[in-house]
């Protein structure tokens, strides 16, 4: 792969690991301002629950994929990005750009998809 192509990628991977983290700043200082005590009733209590498990969950996602980033990023640094785990072919520049954390091209990816479907 072209130095400018994984230039292009380092830093769509970097945008994304970084407003990553900035959300999870966000959520974290806004949720320090709330305080469970000033909510009036059971009912608000129960939605500031609520949207702080979603929050929680939420995390989690941004956590596996802030990994998968850092991955993908040192792909990049070693020489094995763009190169799928399945088969060692090279996945598509269209593939990478819609998903650059992916490490499967398309096809060893939908295998894989319907593999998961028959265990299901």
């Amino acid at each position: 792969m072209k130095a400018k192509d994984l230039k292009e990628y380092q830093a769509i991977l970097d945008e994304r690991r970084n407003a990553i983290l900035d959300a999870a700043r966000k959520a974290r200082e806004e949720e320090l301002a709330m305080d469970t005590d000033d909510l009036p009733d059971e009912m608000d209590l129960a939605t500031a629950e609520y949207n702080q498990s979603l929050i929680f969950r939420l995390r989690g996602r941004e956590k596996v994929l802030l990994k998968k980033i850092d991955s993908a990023i040192e792909r990049i640094k070693n020489g094995e990005y763009g190169i799928c785990e399945g088969c060692g072919g090279k996945i598509s520049p269209k593939r990478l750009r819609a998903r650059p954390v992916t490490t499967f091209c398309i096809e060893c990816k939908e295998s894989q998809e319907q593999t998961e479907r028959g265990f299901r």
